[in-house]
């Protein structure tokens, strides 16, 4: 099949249908989702069927020799996917021939629909102007006078075949007209629709096209970013990081995808770096017609990555004609440069802190300490720094002094504030610290609103937001809190098990154990739900499933102290108080060592019933702003304490908002 007028065409092979014009490929009638240059292969392969394409020809059809790519990997990776689309092999192709070395044969029996004829193709010459309809308007005209002039003369038969003639021409002509019209008013009609069914998206991952897995992290970073910039868009609702990245590597339909995550329209990707350049593909579907809105590519030096990143929002913004404020116009139109280097140890900064492990965060922090002192005025690394040292003195973590990680992230919140005064991120971790080490009931919660108020697409504001709500014993406020962070991050393993943490708190134990068994459900191998499993087992007095929880977690920790000291209590309330003191002794043992809070082993000597040593240890978390001190108010397992004079003394210094 030659055929130099291809793209005018509409192709059948086996199952398939190609249309060019459309940019569309179907199997028996349902759309196959294919990216641009696989696309573009194929229809290539198809106009030139039975014979070799070389890779250099599809290498100047695909790419400008201005663009950079790795070009072998690049052609590799997006003929693979067009046999994944076509259900082909290498081994035994029925329609992509390889050639070895050479390039590729498309070796199926193609035709050419006849579907698009003369007519149809200046109906869509017409299209490309919709507002001038005057050229079919008179051939109509003409026809009718044609008709009325001929009518008289001609002999009978040939007036009646005439007649038939013209007539057939007429109404052929104005259906043309109409058709136009139609056409018209239904690309407006879409335009208006737009307008009202894009108002939320999910980025999903890109995909990393340089072959290289070390590189994952790129491609993630970008992702993250990407999301960050269009949830910048207060109209838009856009789903976060950490939902999103559940889809990583899934091959679910895109509707369902959307339908999952009750969202009108999807953007997917790739990104392909090598050395200091970078390519970013990104298209945008809408679901609803489960159509390519937009899709566009964009090259450039890794040191202008940002300015791209913005490139894509903008455009993204463009198409669905989301209303913007001057400002996020402003922010939308920054051309920002950043040393590549610092980007780099930026993005392997992000990669370790979304990990969120004893062993991953010292690496964020060393990574986003890097970027910091090679470019002191680069706010989102600041903001990465105030991140972590925001939890890593908290009670799940509990590494660090809690006074030097509350100077620390104090430090590079107010930094990074101080570079970007828009930065929701910066403002929660200052209003973290702020309720964390500092105890500033009133600081901290206007901090927290302040945060939502800038970005209310940030699930991380609510989800902190409602920790200090619980801390303060206003747990229906807090659990609504966080269930609105769960909203907008729904297959976020944190918030999800935040959601338990705050039932916990909120003593409604087996609300808790369900919510807790569903955040292991969506990732068996996070470790911290374990502590709250087992205490909401322990409070309700099953103590074979509360040490089973919590065996498991300490297990998994490696015996941290923050996992070893609730496993200790339980054994303690549950009569085996060898056991206890055991674990007693090795958490005391690392305290030899290194850092322990305070707060782990008033945990212990509660539960072993010797109230007065796990007060001298609640005292000095007090002293040491331990931060597990803020949950005084309603740990269940300080229950034993509560009648205690120094406990009530102890409670009264912290303060708490009435």
């Amino acid at each position: 099949m030659q055929n130099s007028n291809l793209t005018a065409k509409i192709i059948r092979f086996g199952p398939y249908q190609l249309d060019a014009c459309a940019g569309q490929l179907t199997k028996r009638g349902h759309r196959i989702r294919l990216q641009d240059q696989p696309f573009r292969i194929l229809t290539l392969l198809l106009e030139r069927e039975g014979e070799l394409v070389t890779r250099e020809e599809l290498r100047k059809t695909l790419w400008s020799e201005e663009t950079f790519v790795d070009f072998d990997h690049s052609l590799n990776a997006a003929v693979m996917r067009l046999r994944e689309a076509l259900g082909d092999s290498s081994e035994n192709p029925r329609y992509i021939e390889t050639v070895p070395k050479r390039g590729y044969r498309f070796i199926g029996n193609a035709e050419i629909l006849p579907t698009r004829n003369g007519a149809a193709l200046e109906a869509e010459a017409a299209l490309a102007d919709p507002g001038d309809n005057s050229h079919a308007a008179s051939q109509v005209t003409g026809v009718t006078q044609i008709i009325t002039s001929t009518s008289g003369r001609a002999p009978r038969w040939a007036a009646i075949r005439q007649g038939i003639l013209y007539t057939a021409l007429f109404l052929t002509s104005a259906a043309l007209v109409f058709l136009i019209i139609e056409r018209h008013q239904n690309k407006v009609n879409a335009s208006r629709n737009n307008d009202a069914q894009i108002k939320s998206v999910v980025v999903l991952p890109l995909e990393n096209l340089s072959g290289d897995k070390n590189q994952e992290y790129f491609a993630d970073g970008m992702t993250d970013d990407l999301i960050a910039n269009l949830a910048k868009i207060r109209a838009l609702r856009v789903i976060p990081r950490s939902t999103a990245m559940a889809y990583k590597g899934t091959h679910k339909p895109l509707p369902q995808i959307a339908t999952e995550l009750n969202v009108d329209a999807v953007v997917e990707g790739t990104v392909l770096r090598a050395d200091n350049r970078v390519r970013i593909t990104a298209e945008l579907v809408q679901v609803a017609t489960d159509r390519p809105v937009w899709a566009e590519t964009y090259t450039g030096q890794i040191g202008d990555v940002l300015s791209l990143q913005n490139q894509v929002s903008s455009a993204i913004a463009d198409e669905i004609r989301i209303k913007l404020t001057p400002e996020e116009k402003e922010k939308l139109t920054e051309t920002p440069a950043v040393n590549p280097e610092v980007y780099e140890n930026y993005l392997k900064g992000k990669y370790y802190w979304n990990k969120r492990s004893d062993d991953s965060l010292p690496k964020a922090i060393s990574y986003y300490e890097s970027a910091t002192r090679i470019d002191p005025n680069y706010a989102l690394a600041f903001a990465g720094l105030a991140d972590c040292y925001g939890i890593i003195g908290a009670t799940i973590f509990g590494e660090l002094p809690s006074r030097e990680a509350s100077a620390k992230a104090k430090t590079a919140a107010l930094r990074a504030l101080q570079l970007d005064p828009s930065l929701a991120e910066a403002e929660t971790s200052l209003a973290t610290t702020k309720f964390n080490y500092d105890w500033d009931w009133m600081a901290a919660e206007d901090g927290f609103k302040r945060a939502i108020n800038m970005n209310p697409n940030y699930a991380t504001a609510y989800q902190r937001y409602s920790l200090y709500l619980s801390a303060v014993g206003r747990a229906q406020e807090s659990l609504a809190r966080v269930e609105k962070a769960r909203e907008l991050d729904p297959l976020s393993t944190s918030i999800n098990f935040s959601v338990g943490w705050r039932y916990y708190m909120a003593r409604q134990y087996d609300h808790a154990i369900e919510q807790l068994q569903t955040t292991l459900n969506l990732d068996p191998t996070y470790d911290v739900p374990y502590i709250i499993l087992g205490q909401a087992y322990e409070q309700k007095g099953d103590y074979v499933h509360a040490i089973a929880a919590l065996r498991k977690g300490a297990e998994m920790s490696h015996y941290s102290p923050a996992m070893t000291a609730p496993l200790a209590h339980a054994y303690a309330v549950a009569g085996n108080k060898a056991a206890a003191e055991k674990l007693l002794a090795q958490v005391l043992g690392v305290a030899r060592k290194q850092y322990v809070s305070p707060y782990y082993l008033a945990i212990i000597y509660e539960g072993l019933g010797r109230n007065e040593e796990a007060m001298d240890y609640l005292e000095k978390g007090f002293d040491d702003h331990s931060n597990g001190m803020v949950f005084l108010k309603v740990e269940p397992q300080l229950d034993a304490l509560r009648i205690n004079p120094r406990f009530i003394e102890l409670q009264r210094k912290m303060n708490f908002p009435q």
